[in-house]
């Protein structure tokens, strides 16, 4: 287990994030504090950083070194961008930094910044291509990568602190005319990357201006669910956030859910150039990722501790994994619930009772490794424990309506709860709401058949009578609980058989 403090030293904000890392738990993060510091405001016209500037970033830093000590880190990495990189006096920065706190910063290259933020972003997300936009408050990155692998970036010496002060300086943060010359120039410089126009994919979008807009709009439209990372929104979702913010008085901004206090004069910049560079990608949908800079290097250095800490074609089941670990699931009881839903799923289909479906079975599986996860904060309720942490939980990898889907799957107990959780999302059709029910019953079945968690059910097959189905259980050891439960849990898939069905335990005597 390692801890590593990680410090980003922005133009807008500095931050820390503690983060913790186990093979088994994966990346954890532990601790997350930021202050607004706004170091792009120290720069002078010759982007000289003021003493008053530096005083500010040593008092941050020495600060959040005493938070660092309480959380015994391994390290502490302070990593600063563009308010500093951008400083005609970075050398003094750096010194008088050092002189007083003992911290030497570390300058991240805008090259850095883009491929950390892509790192990230491919190693937690499961979409193939796309492109990434990181706004902050002195510079933007943007890349384009395909089949996860990168293939170009970029990064403008303007965000949204910059955008603010060249177009809004002494105007209203909805000023018409500041807006249309603010787009003007974004879609000028987007533009002006060949590499970027057209390429129909989604939009990954990193930061904490991506996040409120994430947020705004889950608060707008009643979003049922938690978290913000890999949540999607449409072009129109995008333009209805953005009219929002531009239609609303700055009193009104003070109480607009989703919006964050120190981000009030500056959302409006950080909406043209999302929705200027939507256009210029003529994106699919715009995605955003709590995942960017600080994991990205984070990443990579325990890239040097560790053999293959994170695979990125695996992400989705590096993530159950994690989760699995977290609620204390036992593998052996997981693999067997996969093992025994597998042979269930197969016999049904063989007998043409169901249409096979390759990403439906795929599913399930990954929802019998989980089910009843829940039981470990209360047996009584795991079922609603087990929906509540799976549909809440910023998984990696999935998009979050499959992730409710995931969550459906792995608390199934009934028709009639299935249609309470259902109710909270009103996301399903009645078609996905049957197939979520028969998958449901094979799972609980499934369950039902290792109730005493100790394997003994080795196979199982399904055989056609006039009129009924013989269900042959193969066993070796002591089926005492699995018969009862065996036998209670039935009426699951007779409900999909439409038929009796008898259960035949037969004993494995090899």
């Amino acid at each position: 287990m390692k801890r590593i403090g990680l410090v980003d030293i922005g133009s807008n904000t500095i931050r820390l994030v503690i983060f913790e890392y186990s093979e088994k738990t994966g990346l954890v993060e532990l601790q997350n504090i930021k202050t607004p510091a706004r170091l792009y405001q120290y720069l002078d016209e010759d982007k000289v950083m003021k003493e008053e500037g530096i005083e500010v970033l040593c008092d941050t830093l020495e600060s959040f070194q005493k938070v660092a000590d309480k959380f015994e880190v391994a390290a502490l990495y302070p990593v600063a961008t563009a308010a500093v990189r951008q400083s005609e006096n970075i050398t003094e920065v750096i010194d008088k930094v050092k002189a007083h706190t003992g911290i030497k910063m570390r300058i991240i290259s805008e090259k850095e910044e883009a491929y950390y933020g892509f790192y990230a972003v491919v190693n937690t997300l499961d979409y193939e291509d796309g492109v990434t936009v990181d706004i902050g408050g002195g510079s933007t990155e943007v890349t384009y990568y395909e089949d996860k692998e990168l293939k170009f970036s970029h990064s403008f010496p303007f965000g949204v602190v910059t955008l603010q002060k060249l177009f809004f300086k002494g105007k209203n943060h909805n000023d018409s005319e500041a807006i249309e010359e603010a787009r003007a120039f974004v879609k000028e410089q987007l533009s002006s990357l060949k590499w970027l126009g057209m390429r129909k994919v989604p939009i990954i979008a990193i930061g904490g201006s991506a996040r409120n807009f994430a947020r705004i709009h889950q608060s707008l439209s009643e979003y049922p669910i938690a978290g913000v990372h890999g949540y999607s929104m449409t072009k129109e979702n995008l333009e209805y956030v953005f009219s929002t913010l531009v239609d609303s008085t700055m009193d009104q901004l003070e109480d607009l859910d989703g919006l964050s206090k120190d981000r009030q004069d500056i959302i409006v910049p950080s909406g043209i150039v999302f929705t200027t560079l939507y256009e210029e990608v003529t994106a699919t949908e715009f995605i955003f990722s709590r995942k960017g800079l600080r994991e990205g290097i984070t990443m990579s250095i325990l890239e040097e501790d560790y053999k293959h800490p994170f695979d990125k074609n695996e992400v989705f089941k590096e993530s159950l994994r994690n989760l699995a670990y977290t609620y204390n699931i036992h593998h052996e009881d997981a693999m067997q619930r996969q093992k025994l839903a597998d042979l269930l799923y197969f016999e049904l289909e063989k007998q043409g009772i169901i249409e096979g479906d390759k990403h439906q079975k795929k599913l399930m599986l990954q929802a019998a490794y989980l089910f009843y996860l829940g039981s470990y904060i209360d047996s009584d309720a795991s079922s609603q424990h087990t929906y509540y942490i799976i549909s809440n939980s910023s998984l990696n990898g999935v998009d979050h309506r499959e992730r409710v889907k995931l969550a459906l799957l792995a608390s199934y107990k009934s028709k009639s709860l299935l249609k309470f959780y259902m109710d909270e999302t009103k996301w399903f059709s009645d078609k996905e709401k049957s197939e979520i029910q028969m998958l449901g019953s094979i799972l609980k079945f499934a369950h039902a058949l290792n109730v005493s968690n100790t394997q003994v059910v080795h196979s199982l097959y399904l055989e056609k009578q006039k009129d009924h189905y013989d269900l042959v259980i193969n066993y070796k050891g002591d089926p005492i609980a699995e018969e009862y439960q065996a036998d209670r849990q039935k009426k699951h898939l007779e409900k999909i058989t439409k038929s009796k069905i008898h259960i035949i335990f037969t004993e494995n005597l090899h």
